[in-house]
């Protein structure tokens, strides 16, 4: 069925001329680099999947490419939360583009509860400022449950991480929380000439689709965040350091905890898979809901 909104094209002026317009300068301050090239920011929409029925959220939307992409490909509530300031008034021109469709939030992402924006189903869309990506990431695996899917853009850096396995140089904490929460798929690089000014890095736009339920070892219940969050931390913070005594330096001291993970004390943080982790802070949680301390 084709969609009734009118073309936004004829009423929506090119980026470049949006950008000069406003006076809108990239800020290394805020991580922001434009994107100019219309065919990569629709690219970037088709890769999320169907938009129409569900709340799209979009952070750091700037002047609005990825904005008006997302509205192209059939968003029907698309909530944009922008720190820039100058960035509103190219994001008003887009809403009035696609009237009662586009929402502007402005304010900080970190201090958003994107998981309460809207109705569910929900997925987050965006070019991520380079500097709050895996915070920001962090934040939004701790509720998962709330998204349908995450399409991002990483530094290529952190999408090698996201999608690493053990025993790899990039293989570590926000590694294992990604994939014990979701099904991690990095999807396509985008050079630096791409950008407005161009980083210094490669970006890759990767796909966190959430699992129904978090990783569980065999037979037993899914860790919670927290004692996941405890576990990789006190693994990965001493990388070279076998688990038993990286453990201990975060106040984890039980052999009996490997024991029932199934995992060597002797083993190092990156030669452990996921599941591996699951095991180890579901124990971890066991011991600590029996009063038998960490």
């Amino acid at each position: 069925m084709p969609d009734p909104r009118p073309e936004p094209a004829p009423a929506l002026p090119p980026l470049g001329e949006v950008i000069r317009r406003h006076r809108l300068s990239a800020r290394k301050g805020l991580g922001q680099n434009f994107i100019l090239d219309l065919n990569l920011t629709a690219r970037i929409a088709r890769a999320a999947g169907p938009l129409r029925g569900r709340t799209v959220i979009e952070v750091g939307p700037g002047p609005g490419g990825l904005t008006r992409a997302l509205l192209a490909a059939g968003a029907e509530r698309l909530i944009a939360i922008e720190r820039d300031r100058r960035c509103l008034a190219a994001l008003a021109e887009v809403a009035a583009a696609y009237p009662g469709l586009l929402e502007v939030i402005e304010g900080d992402a970190l201090k958003v509860d994107a998981g309460r924006l809207g109705e569910a189903p929900r997925k987050i869309v965006a070019n991520l400022p380079f500097n709050v990506a895996a915070p920001l990431l962090l934040a939004w695996l701790r509720e998962a449950h709330a998204f349908e899917g995450l399409t991002l853009m990483f530094q290529r850096e952190v999408a090698d991480r996201l999608a690493a396995r053990p025993a790899s140089k990039a293989y570590g904490r926000l590694t294992v929380i990604a994939q014990w929460r979701c099904e991690v798929a990095p999807l396509f690089n985008v050079p630096a000439r791409a950008f407005v000014p161009p980083p210094k890095v490669t970006a890759t736009v990767v796909s966190l689709v959430p699992r129904p339920a978090p990783l569980a070892p065999a037979g037993g219940r899914a860790p919670s965040f927290a004692a996941m969050e405890r576990v990789s931390a006190a693994d990965f913070g001493q990388r070279r350091t076998k688990l038993r005594a990286a453990l201990r330096s975060r106040g984890v001291n039980d052999e009996a905890l490997h024991a029932a993970a199934e995992i060597s004390p002797t083993a190092r943080a990156e030669e452990i898979d996921v599941l591996g982790f699951a095991a180890l802070a579901a124990a971890f949680e066991a011991r600590s809901r029996a009063g038998d301390g960490p």
